[in-house]
This record gives C-alpha cells, sequence and structure tokens, in this order.
C-alpha cells in the first residue's frame, strides 16, 4: 500500500474538546458497558452525539416513543433493540421483550400499539431451532398484545462476532384525541403510582444467568401494558405522565421525570412494593432494588383529584392489581428524587452512571 493510500484512509482522532460537558463523557473516549445502561451515561452518550447529529425537533422530547402528527393522525413511533442473555430466563424470553418492549414504550404515549417491525441479527453457528423457538416466543407475545408483526430483516453476522440472536422492533400505534402524556407534564400535587412489585425481572434474569438460587423461584415481570393503560384512560385523558421503568429501574425512571418536567419527587419507601424475595437477592448480590430493571410495570403521575379513581381503575386490571401509591410530586428540590425512610430522615434517589445489571433486556 502506497503512502498517498495510507493517507487517504486515515482518519485524526476525536477532538472532545468542543464537547458540553466535560465529565464523565469526555473521560470515556470508548463505548463501555455503562453507555448501554440507561443512566447517566447513556443520557450523555444522546446528548452529545446522537442528538446533534440527527437533529430534528421530535427527537430532542427524547421520551419512550415519539409522538408526530402524519396526514392529521396522531402517531407514537418507538424502537428498541434487545441483547439479554440468556436468550430464554424464567417468565419470558428475548422475543417476549422485543414485543413487550416496544409496546410499552407506546403504551407510555398513550398509544395503542398496531403495528411492529421485527429485525433479527443472527451470529454464524447458531442453531436454526433456536432462532425457531425465539420467532414462535415473538409470535405468541405479538399476538396476546393484539399487535401485528407487519415487516421485519435478517442479517447474519460472522461466527464469534456476536452473541446467537440479538433483535430490533420497532412499532406505531394511534393515540386518542384529548390525551398528552409526556414527562414535562409532571406537575406538584401529582400522585406517584406503581403499578405492581418492582425489581422482579432484573432479578430473575440474574439468578438464571449466574445460576443463583434464592430459594424460591423468581419470574421476570415481562407483559404488554396497553391494557393496563386503556383501563387508566377510561377514568381519565388527563394522565400527566407514565412511563416504564426498565433500565436503570424505578429510581432512574423518576429521576428523568423529576428533571424534565423541573420538578421534585419524594418518594415514601416503606410503600416501595419490593417482593421479599427480590428484596433478599438483592441484599446477597449488593444492589438496590430501586435502581433494578421491571419489564412488566409503570410509573405514572396523576392528578391528585383523579388519582383514587386512577388507582381503583388500575387493582381492577390483572396487570394492576398490586398497584400502589409511592410519593408526589413537590414544588421543593427541583429536578431531585428523594426518599423519605422508615427512620423519618431523607435520602436522594440519584441517577445512576450506568447499570447495576447490564444485558437483562
Amino acid at each position: 500500500m502506497s503512502d498517498t493510500t495510507v493517507r487517504e484512509v486515515a482518519s485524526p482522532a476525536p477532538d472532545f474538546s468542543g464537547w458540553a460537558c466535560p465529565a464523565p463523557l469526555r473521560d470515556q473516549p470508548r463505548i463501555v458497558m455503562g453507555h448501554g445502561g440507561g443512566g447517566v451515561l447513556s443520557a450523555e452518550l444522546v446528548e452529545h452525539v446522537f442528538a446533534p447529529a440527527f437533529g430534528g425537533t421530535v427527537l430532542a422530547g427524547l421520551a419512550d416513543s415519539a409522538v408526530v402528527t402524519l396526514g392529521g393522525a396522531r402517531l407514537a413511533f418507538s424502537t428498541d433493540s434487545y441483547v439479554v442473555r440468556p436468550l430464554f430466563f424464567p417468565g419470558g424470553s428475548i422475543g417476549d421483550l422485543a414485543v413487550n418492549g416496544t409496546v410499552n414504550d407506546l403504551a407510555m404515549s398513550g398509544a395503542r400499539a398496531a403495528y411492529l417491525s421485527c429485525g433479527f441479527i443472527l451470529e454464524e453457528g447458531v442453531e436454526v431451532a433456536l432462532v425457531a423457538r425465539v420467532a414462535e416466543a415473538l409470535g405468541a407475545a405479538a399476538r396476546t398484545a393484539g399487535v401485528e408483526v407487519a415487516t421485519g430483516d435478517t442479517k447474519v453476522v460472522e461466527a464469534g462476532h456476536g452473541d446467537g440472536i440479538y433483535l430490533n422492533t420497532a412499532g406505531i400505534g394511534l393515540i386518542p384525541d384529548g390525551v398528552d402524556i409526556r414527562p414535562q407534564r409532571a406537575a406538584p400535587g401529582d400522585v406517584v403510582i406503581v403499578s405492581g412489585p418492582i425489581g422482579v425481572h432484573g432479578v430473575a434474569v440474574m439468578s438464571v444467568r449466574e445460576g443463583l438460587e434464592f430459594g424460591v423461584g423468581i419470574e421476570s415481570d415481562c407483559a404488554a401494558l396497553g391494557g393496563l393503560v386503556e383501563a387508566m384512560l377510561a377514568v381519565t385523558p388527563d394522565l400527566h405522565v407514565l412511563r416504564d421503568p426498565t433500565r436503570g429501574g424505578l429510581a432512574t425512571a423518576l429521576g428523568e421525570i423529576a428533571a424534565a418536567a423541573s420538578v421534585g419527587v419524594v418518594v415514601q419507601e416503606r410503600s416501595l412494593p419490593v417482593p421479599e424475595t427480590v428484596a433478599n437477592a438483592c441484599a446477597v448480590l449488593g444492589l438496590d432494588p430501586m435502581y433494578v430493571a421491571n419489564e412488566g410495570k409503570l410509573v405514572a403521575f396523576v392528578p391528585r383529584a383523579q388519582a383514587d379513581a386512577v388507582l381503583e381503575a388500575m387493582r381492577c386490571h390483572p396487570l394492576g392489581a398490586e398497584a400502589t401509591v409511592i410519593g408526589e410530586c413537590v414544588t421543593d428540590h427541583p429536578g431531585m428524587v428523594v426518599a423519605r425512610t422508615g427512620l423519618g430522615g431523607t435520602r436522594v434517589v440519584d441517577l445512576p452512571i450506568g447499570e447495576q445489571l447490564p444485558r437483562i433486556c
């Protein structure tokens, strides 16, 4: 190869000096696992790399799904990728996650999912029978959620350059008239409701990945939440915020909402619905259940006047039978989440830098 050819293909080292935030992204010139964890590193990667490169006003909302208007209809549009390990775990599989995760992102805008796309990225050498099992699980989850897989794609990478099967799904759904659900609408006085026990999915995946035994079997809560959201909207279309606390768990979801709306959030620690099995597992693993991922739960910010009726409607639905009030929105400490402990003190619930449990979705 000539010197001229070398000069043509070589590229200069990236210049980080113009980036707006000096840490921690500038100190991470290479991608680390934490960039995919839904915490501070993920947010900075989006803010400083992807958002400036892509531009546009829709992306700037950074909600679970984008809300767009097309031909006079308001649509929710979302995409997500799934790299969970192992592919099958107690209570679900990567196929279930691919459907339910995208359906739930659309539901967090109040939309009922209509169509999904699905991309399979396969590693050379993976058994066709395993691909078929995942595809069957994905199809069954789609039928349960009432959504159609309308288009898809398949790619294969060389052996050693993947991890068996990765999936990507994108989805669209219609948003009913009069519904405006987004993080920026959280307001002082809102009641914060969680639809059920937290931390179950992350602990279920970790238990089989690491071969841990906790005495009692723990199954993922993976489920499609569209029906639960419809039951809530039937009470009032004026739900301020919905969020499914997946990567980074409940703590990250609350922190992002508080920051987006510039409100404070106060959580009663004793009210957090943490199953005993999850609490025990987290104690063994050194984890905080508030930061452990969920795949079939939502957190809602509801005007106080409608909170009791919404809570009752949630408890009448199978996926909200254990819904509970965990806190409220306040004017104090805007952008911050604090937890009141059982001893009467308070602690700040920070956003995580990365992810306690990587590869759980």
